[in-house]
């Protein structure tokens, strides 16, 4: 079973309508939240893309330079979903996903991620390269794997999905995150400790993630105070 079904499937089963990602930027001032059930929809998009557009199948390498944003949240857990290894250098890579001011021209084939906040794909795009959420908008809402994705198949930076699993459960407990936590993170999500920990391990345990992109110190207390954090990872 893939990363992704263990993380999504016991959650659209008991609470797909709750909030899973509440994505702050304080740079432009945008609230994106994401239910479980959205969050998932949007990774069977990108699953089905990455298996209709570039064939990939359990291990290929798959490549993301993206910021901590709910698009990016998309992204890995579409590429886990169809067994895709996500690494962070492009050049071997199927694909390499890159935010719209990112050179990609070291990767095969470059996904521009318009990181836009409300999910608007690039107004222009390089012929080079594909512009990921117009693309990835028109594929399937489900998605069903081609391949069986094993426990041992690579996942993120030569970690196995069992291995990976169980790192963001014990990583969960060392940070001190719970089911029904609300987590705030100002973290980047780096390959591979910052997405295990901010985003992987609350997830695991069944806790949500509030993520702040660009944080403004002076706002931090308010998104506290509004989200009803109860555990602060910044």
């Amino acid at each position: 079973m893939s990363l992704t079904e263990h993380l999504l499937r016991p959650l659209l089963r008991t609470s797909a309508g709750r909030p899973v990602i509440t994505h702050y930027d304080d740079a432009d001032g945008s609230r994106i939240e994401l239910s479980v059930a959205t969050l998932a929809n949007w990774a069977a998009k990108t699953a089905n893309w990455l298996v209709e557009e570039f064939d990939v199948e359990p291990g290929d390498e798959v490549a993301v330079a993206l910021p901590a944003h709910w698009q990016t949240a998309g992204v890995l857990l579409g590429a886990w979903w169809c067994g895709a290894h996500v690494v962070s250098d492009p050049a071997e890579a199927v694909v390499a996903f890159v935010g719209p001011d990112a050179d990609g021209s070291a990767a095969r084939s470059t996904a521009i991620v318009a990181l836009d906040p409300l999910g608007r794909g690039l107004t222009t795009t390089p012929d080079d390269a594909f512009d990921y959420l117009t693309e990835a908008r028109t594929c399937g809402d489900e998605f069903s794997p081609l391949f069986p994705v094993d426990g041992d198949t690579p996942a993120l930076l030569g970690t196995t999905v069992d291995d990976l699993l169980r790192l963001a459960r014990e990583r969960a407990a060392a940070l001190g995150v719970g089911d029904g936590d609300r987590v705030l993170s100002t973290r980047e999500w780096t390959l591979p400790d910052g997405v295990v920990d901010a985003l992987l391990a609350p997830i695991a345990v069944g806790a949500h993630v509030v993520q702040v992109t660009n944080p403004d110190p002076a706002r931090t207390q308010a998104h506290r105070d509004a989200e009803r954090v109860t555990v602060d990872l910044s």
